[in-house]
C-alpha cells in the first residue's frame, strides 16, 4: 500500500470515527433535552387540565353530570390542548363505540398503536374516593395521580397513564425529522471528510513520493540528486537533511575515487622505476653496482613507507589503531626527536630556535610512541620544505588546561587555499615537487589522526617567519 493510500485511510477513518461519535452524541443530547422539554410541557398540560376540571367543579359542585356525558369529558380534555381545542373525529368515534365510563378505549386504530398515543388518551378521572369516573380498572395500579381541589379539599384525582412523553404527533414528527437530518448531515460530513482526506493525502503524499524517488536514485549511485525545499516545516527540514546527506555521499564518493586514483598513482610510479631499472640490469644496459642496488633499495623503502602509511590510516579509520597511553612529560620526548634531526638541519643550514615557556614540568595522558611519530613527521615536514639557510622555531607554552606546542618554519609559504587542504589525504601543495622530498601526501593526515586520538587539535596557519606554522593542542592531565 502506497504512502498516499495510507494517509488517505488514516485521515478518512479518523474523521469517520469523529463524525459518527458526534452524530450519536448529538442525537443523544437532542433526545435527552427534547424529552426534558416535553416532560415539562406535559406537566404544564396536566396543570391546565386540572385547572379546567377545577373550574368545572366550581361551576357544577360535583362530577355527576360529567360522568353521564363522555363527550363533555373529552371536550374538557382537548380544551386544555394548546394546539387544538376540539377532539379529532376519530377520538369521538372511539368514545361512542366504547362503554360509557371506559377511557381510554381498549380498541385503538393500528396506526395509533404503532406510532403515537395522544395525551388525551393517557388520562383518567377518579372521584375523591378514587372510584373511576372515566377510566379502566386494570390501569389503576399504573396511574400517577394528581389531586383536584376545591376550597382546600380534594374533590377528585386526575390519573396519568405512564408512557413515553414524546407521544404527540408533532413531537414524533420533530424527532423523526431531526433523526433524518442528523443522518444526512453525518453522511455529508463523511463525504466531505473523504474529500479532505484525499486532498491532504495528495498534499502530504506528494513530497514523500518525491523523497522516495530521490532516495531510489541515490541508492543506485546518482549522488547529484537533490530535492527542492518548498517549506519550513518538517517536510522542508527533511528535504534539507536529504540534500545534506546526498552532498556528503557525493563528497565521499569523490574522495573515494580520488583516493583510489592517488593510491594507484603512488604505487605505479616506484613500481615503474623498479621495473625499468631491473629491465636495464637484465638487458645489460645498466651494470649491477652498489649505487644501482642503493637506488633499488630506496624505491623499495619508499613503497614500504607508503604501504605502512596506508595501513596506519586504515587502522585509524576503523578505530583499531592501538594506543598505549601513560602519564608522562612530552617535552623531553620532543627534545629527543629534535636531536635526531639536528644534523640534517645543520646540513641545510637551518637554524632551530627552542622556546620552552612552561613554568614547571607537566604531564599529559598519551602514547609516547604515537607522539614521537607525530613530532618526527612534523619535524621532517619542516626539514623537507624549508629553504636552505632558513629557520625553524619551536615554542612550548601552557594556555589554561591545554599544552600548546607550535612548530613554525620560514619560507616557502602556503596559500590560503592550500592551507585548508593540508590534512587531506594525498594532498600536496605543489604536485610537481620531487616526490623523493615531497612524500605521498599522507604524513599530515596521519598526524591529524594521532592528535584527535588524544582529544587534541592540530591546526595549520601562516607562520610569522614566512612559512607554515603547525599548532598542537593537547589536554593536560588533572
Amino acid at each position: 500500500m502506497s504512502i498516499r493510500a495510507k494517509l488517505f485511510l488514516t485521515f478518512l477513518l479518523t474523521t469517520l470515527f469523529v463524525v459518527i461519535g458526534m452524530h450519536f452524541f448529538t442525537h443523544w443530547s437532542l433526545e435527552k433535552g427534547f424529552t426534558e422539554f416535553v416532560e415539562k410541557r406535559q406537566q404544564e398540560r396536566v396543570d391546565k387540565i386540572i385547572h379546567v376540571l377545577e373550574e368545572y367543579y366550581v361551576e357544577h359542585r360535583d362530577w355527576e353530570n360529567l360522568a353521564k356525558n363522555k363527550l363533555d369529558w373529552i371536550s374538557l380534555l382537548w380544551r386544555a390542548d394548546p394546539h387544538r381545542h376540539h377532539p379529532p373525529k376519530w377520538v369521538i368515534r372511539l368514545a361512542q363505540q366504547a362503554p360509557e365510563q371506559q377511557w381510554p378505549p381498549t380498541v385503538l386504530p393500528e396506526k395509533i398503536k404503532q406510532r403515537w398515543l395522544p395525551f388525551g388518551l393517557r388520562v383518567m378521572l377518579l372521584n375523591a374516593d378514587r372510584t373511576i369516573l372515566f377510566g379502566r380498572e386494570e390501569l389503576l395500579s399504573q396511574l400517577r395521580l394528581f389531586a383536584i381541589k376545591f376550597d382546600h379539599q380534594t374533590v377528585g384525582f386526575l390519573g396519568l397513564i405512564p408512557g413515553n412523553p414524546v407521544n404527540q404527533a408533532s413531537d414524533i414528527y420533530f424527532m423523526e425529522r431531526q433523526a433524518d437530518l442528523f443522518f444526512w448531515i453525518a453522511l455529508m460530513m463523511i463525504a466531505l471528510s473523504g474529500f479532505i482526506a484525499w486532498f491532504l493525502a495528495c498534499h502530504l503524499g506528494q513530497p514523500l513520493k518525491r523523497i522516495a524517488e530521490a532516495a531510489r536514485r541515490l541508492a543506485v549511485g546518482d549522488y547529484k540528486t537533490r530535492l527542492q525545499v518548498e517549506s519550513n516545516d518538517e517536510m522542508g527540514q527533511l528535504s534539507r537533511n536529504f540534500n545534506d546527506m546526498a552532498a556528503a555521499l557525493e563528497q565521499a564518493e569523490q574522495s573515494r575515487r580520488r583516493w583510489v586514483a592517488d593510491i594507484s598513482h603512488e604505487l605505479r610510479t616506484p613500481l615503474a622505476v623498479l621495473r625499468g631499472e631491473l629491465d636495464a640490469i637484465m638487458d645489460g644496459i645498466r651494470p649491477l653496482t652498489q649505487g644501482t642496488i642503493k637506488s633499488l633499495s630506496y624505491d623499495v623503502m619508499r613503497l614500504n613507507r607508503l604501504t605502512e602509511d596506508l595501513y596506519q590510516l586504515a587502522l585509524a579509520d576503523q578505530g583499531a589503531l592501538s594506543y598505549r597511553k601513560i602519564l608522562f612529560d612530552p617535552v623531553p620526548l620532543l627534545q629527543e626527536d629534535l636531536a635526531v634531526f639536528m644534523s640534517d638541519f645543520d646540513k641545510k643550514q637551518i637554524r632551530v630556535t627552542w622556546a620552552n615557556q612552561l613554568a614547571k614540568p607537566l604531564s599529559i595522558y598519551a602514547d609516547p610512541d604515537r607522539l614521537s611519530q607525530l613530532f618526527r613527521n612534523l619535524l621532517m615536514n619542516s626539514l623537507n620544505h624549508t629553504d636552505q639557510g632558513g629557520q625553524v622555531q619551536i615554542k612550548i607554552q601552557r594556555i589554561e588546561h591545554k599544552l600548546v606546542i607550535e612548530l613554525a618554519d620560514s619560507t616557502p609559504g602556503v596559500s590560503d587555499h592550500d592551507i585548508t587542504h593540508l590534512f587531506d589525504r594525498f594532498y600536496r601543495v605543489d604536485s610537481s615537487r620531487n616526490r623523493h622530498s615531497g612524500g605521498a601526501g599522507l604524513g599530515l593526515a596521519i598526524c591529524d589522526n594521532i592528535v584527535k586520538a588524544h582529544d587534541g587539535t592540530l591546526m595549520a596557519s601562516h607562520s610569522p617567519l614566512g612559512g607554515l606554522a603547525m599548532c598542537i593542542t593537547l589536554p593536560i592531565a588533572s
